[in-house]
């Protein structure tokens, strides 16, 4: 059974994050994770900071993310 997101929208979605909501601008099944790369279905997507407007796998990818860059 498809999910909400994946009925006719194949490939990458375009979304805009906020503090604890999100909304769907370009329809996908799935975003990118902005520390590794991979792939998050928008049904799994838990992470993502709307102050920079990315998504992540983990928590310990913002983690990573964190220590790189130093600052939220």
């Amino acid at each position: 059974m498809l999910g909400r997101y994946e009925r006719g929208h194949n490939g990458e979605a375009v979304v805009q994050y906020g503090d604890g909501t999100m909304r769907v601008v370009k329809p996908g099944s799935f975003v990118r994770c902005a520390v590794t790369g991979e792939p998050i279905p928008l049904d799994e997507l838990r992470y993502w900071s709307a102050t920079r407007q990315e998504a992540y796998a983990s928590p310990e990818a913002i983690l990573k993310q964190l220590k790189e860059t130093g600052r939220p």
